[in-house]
């Protein structure tokens, strides 16, 4: 969806769900900035049982000024031409039902919704429980991102599309980071790049997100976390914990989480806490072979959504999809189970030490495809130190003339010495055209410049004469590379193993779709 299709209507009510969050007051607040500016009747508001009542959203309501209306009795609500559902979807248990002639739902949590075929729904009318209210829900006003940090960052992206420079509303750009702020756990569960990218470019005041964070904790909440502590769970052989939360912010968790995790037994664990559809998690690893964004996906898979990196990762559990799974199976019982499952999933390789067996491996050679290298020496000078953006992760790495990055056909992103490269792919002075779902930049992290990777890419082709041994896993592997002894390569079942005929301590993972599509078998 972008924000050009809703031009049409005059009359725009934006909604987010009751008892809203800083990420629903930011990104409500956004499109009620944009729809003002051009010219529409705009209205901001939620509703439920209570009003406003956190001390750090009273004040980030007050002090950026955000005009978000308390609507007690639906009722008596005007219908509006265009309803837009803001980080909620119609029909969610924590949002109060209100009519619209059209929906419209921007949203970064796991998909609940249901359009039916005739795009027709009914909803009951709050004011006579008999009446049924036709509500008209197009599936192409439907922008739900669930593996976005924030509902800000899915407006702010949808805001840049439209050319409305939010830096030059400052008090809208600080609302929109403090957003992204609490809905990551205070940042820590920032993994997506467009995430990334918001939080960097975002003109902020410093002062009063100081104010907001500052103000983020009430006496109640500290009495939560204490009694969480207290009644922890402990799983000693895997140095794993689990502590339950009762109902509280979310943002509670991961102050708990950073706690346990300082605990001198602890590598692993998982804060959770019940909300209005589901379960909030929190994940902290402070062990390099497990990854909590790799525990936080495991975790979720199916259930609902969950990633970050290395060390704090994030995630959500649908009630409702857990349900049907795993019945009335004790969430904690979960938890134990599924890390028990994690650890015996998979097989450590250190390439510098490990032994590689070829026996079994057929030998392969790329396939000769058009791929992309970049010159790191052309974007920045030699010593620079940069971090390059991808939709994998960010890579920090300082430039050298005998490093480049090569460019596979999905966009993937890497680095690779100038000598090896030279020995395997043929450079052609053209530019390198790349279609992926989020296009890689490089920041030069000493004066904060972004430039985009796709400007300095050119074509390479493979020469044909590098071999590697190859075979398809039968089991999940993690492989820190002879290149990097602090970060894994994840191998799932079915993807290649593979090593250079030349070095058999090069040795790493290539997608399945990826493998087949950029090697061939030596005949």
């Amino acid at each position: 969806m972008n924000l050009k299709q809703l031009e049409d209507f005059k009359e725009i009510v934006i909604q987010c769900h009751d008892n809203p969050d800083a990420d629903a007051l930011a990104s409500g607040f956004a499109l009620y900035c944009f729809f003002k500016e051009c010219g529409k009747q705009v209205r901001f508001i939620y509703s439920g049982r209570n009003k406003i009542q956190k001390s750090n959203l009273v004040l980030m309501k007050e002090e950026l000024q955000i005009p978000i209306e308390y609507v007690e009795k639906p009722e008596k609500f005007q219908i509006p031409e265009l309803l837009i559902m803001v980080d909620c979807q119609y029909g969610n248990g924590n949002v109060t039902g209100f009519p619209g002639k059209k929906i419209a739902v921007i949203d970064h949590h796991q998909r609940e919704m249901a359009v039916p075929d005739n795009q027709q729904k009914c909803v009951i009318n709050l004011a006579d429980p008999k009446a049924e209210l036709p509500i008209y829900i197009d599936e192409n006003l439907i922008d739900i991102r669930s593996n976005y940090g924030s509902c800000s960052t899915i407006v702010w992206q949808l805001l840049m599309e439209e050319g409305f420079d939010v830096n030059k509303r400052p008090l809208l750009a600080t609302a929109m980071y403090y957003g992204l702020y609490m809905d990551t756990g205070q940042l820590g569960d920032v993994y997506y790049p467009v995430d990334k990218d918001m939080r960097d470019e975002l003109m902020v005041d410093k002062g009063m997100i100081n104010k907001l964070k500052n103000s983020n904790i009430s006496k109640e909440e500290l009495k939560i976390a204490g009694e969480a502590l207290i009644h922890h769970n402990h799983i000693e052989e895997l140095h794993f914990s689990v502590v339950k939360v009762r109902e509280c912010d979310p943002n509670i968790l991961g102050v708990i989480s950073d706690f346990v995790l300082q605990t001198d037994v602890v590598n692993t664990c998982v804060i959770y806490s019940h909300m209005a559809d589901g379960y909030k998690l929190s994940f902290r690893s402070c062990d390099k072979e497990i990854k909590a964004s790799d525990v936080a996906a495991f975790f979720t898979k199916g259930i609902g959504s969950g990633g970050g990196h290395a060390e704090k990762a994030g995630g959500f559990i649908s009630a409702r999809l857990y349900k049907e799974q795993y019945g009335d199976l004790d969430l904690e019982n979960f938890f134990q189970t599924k890390m028990q499952e994690y650890v015996k999933s998979y097989q450590v390789i250190y390439a510098k030490e490990y032994e590689i067996q070829i026996n079994d491996m057929k030998k392969y050679k790329k396939k000769k495809l058009p791929l992309g290298y970049v010159r790191l020496t052309d974007v920045y000078p030699e010593g620079t130190p940069i971090i390059v953006r991808t939709l994998e992760g960010d890579l920090e790495i300082l430039i050298q003339d005998d490093i480049y990055l090569m460019i596979g056909i999905q966009g993937e992103v890497y680095p690779i010495k100038k000598e090896k490269f030279m020995r395997s792919y043929e450079m052609q002075e053209i530019p390198y055209d790349l279609e992926t779902e989020y296009v890689p930049s490089i920041h030069n992290q000493i004066k904060g410049t972004v430039k985009q990777v796709v400007k300095y890419a050119k074509c390479c082709i493979p020469t044909g004469e590098t071999i590697i041994y190859a075979k398809p896993l039968s089991t999940q592997v993690k492989i820190f590379t002879a290149w990097d002894n602090t970060n894994y390569m994840f191998g799932k079942e079915g993807d290649y193993i593979a090593t250079r005929s030349d070095d058999f301590h090069d040795i790493y993972v290539v997608e399945n779709n990826i493998f087949h599509k950029t090697y061939e078998e030596c005949v």
